[in-house]
């Protein structure tokens, strides 16, 4: 029934092409999304990666961000036809960066409420983080 649920919300995502808005979730796991961390490498490095997850910085240390490195560093893992999901710490980032993304370039996007934070206290499965 879940990864029915899963399924239908990934659906809807790719007929209306809003940003999905949920937590973090071993359905989500399995279901194979692709999830870029957009975290900074300092983060990564503290807390490790979700199981899965592809590091791409959006926001330094400092809040500054490269739009078009971040673009071109996605590229690889993601497009416009299927939803992906983003995670940060604590879903703050991620909101702003899938809204834009959704809204300004057309990509679908499930940003992962609560972020790291919410994957550890449900024990998912996070590794650590190597460059």
């Amino acid at each position: 029934m879940i990864k029915l649920l899963l399924a239908l919300t990934l659906w809807c995502a790719a007929l209306l092409g809003e940003v999905i808005h949920e937590y973090p979730s071993l359905e989500l796991l399995d279901s194979n999304v692709t999830i870029i961390d957009i975290r900074t490498p300092g983060e990564w490095k503290e807390t490790g990666l979700l199981k899965g997850a592809i590091p791409v910085m959006f926001f330094d240390e400092r809040g500054r961000y490269n739009l078009d490195g971040f673009l071109k560093a996605i590229a690889p893992y993601v497009s416009k036809e299927k939803p992906f999901a983003l995670i940060c710490h604590t879903g703050s980032r991620t909101r702003t960066v899938s809204t834009y993304l959704d809204k300004n370039l057309g990509y679908r996007v499930i940003n992962l409420k609560g972020g790291m934070v919410y994957a550890k206290t449900q024990k998912l499965p996070i590794l650590p983080y190597r460059p």
